[in-house]
């Protein structure tokens, strides 16, 4: 592999926040124990069959555990939820203990209020850099209503209050 270009690097990260997105947490039920983290990387791959991706970073704790997870939640947090994403962007802990979820057909966590949730069945797993790339066969899916929470240029926004351009 050639050398890292720390430049190069920089320069890509200001690129990617010139990107807004929706803000997820990607769960799973692993021993009876729910395990789940704050991810910046989801996006749709497919509608026949339904499916999405997610990316995890390999040096995260619940890796090795998203690894041998057969379904994965992804919840796409609502504009209210920036709290649910501070409980899952820290590292360790119980990260569900003061946030609402439930459980989806396969078991998986999704959590309450979200903007929209999607179960998912791992169908690939590909090691990518410093990541993970999980593509799941969408099983099941909800939708609130609420606007999400929008990430852009390191910073939250409420997604009800985006303008027409």
């Amino acid at each position: 592999m050639a050398p890292v270009d720390a430049a190069l690097i920089d320069r890509v990260k200001q690129a990617h926040r010139a990107f807004p997105s929706g803000v997820t947490i990607v769960t799973a039920l692993v021993a009876g124990r729910p395990i789940g983290l704050a991810v910046s990387a989801f996006s749709s791959v497919s509608m026949e069959p339904p499916t999405v991706l997610a990316c995890v970073n390999s040096s995260s704790k619940s890796h090795a555990d998203m690894c041998d997870a057969g379904h994965l939640g992804i919840s796409v947090l609502s504009r209210t939820q920036s709290g649910v994403l501070a409980a899952f962007a820290r590292s360790g802990g119980d990260k569900f203990r003061d946030v609402a979820w439930h459980q989806g057909r396969a078991e998986t966590p999704l959590i309450d209020g979200a903007a929209a949730t999607f179960e998912v069945q791992v169908v690939s797993r590909v090691e990518v850099g410093t990541h993970s790339v999980f593509f799941g066969e969408v099983t099941g899916v909800e939708t609130s209503g609420v606007a999400p929470l929008v990430y852009l240029g390191g910073s939250f926004f409420d997604g009800d209050r985006l303008a027409d351009p």
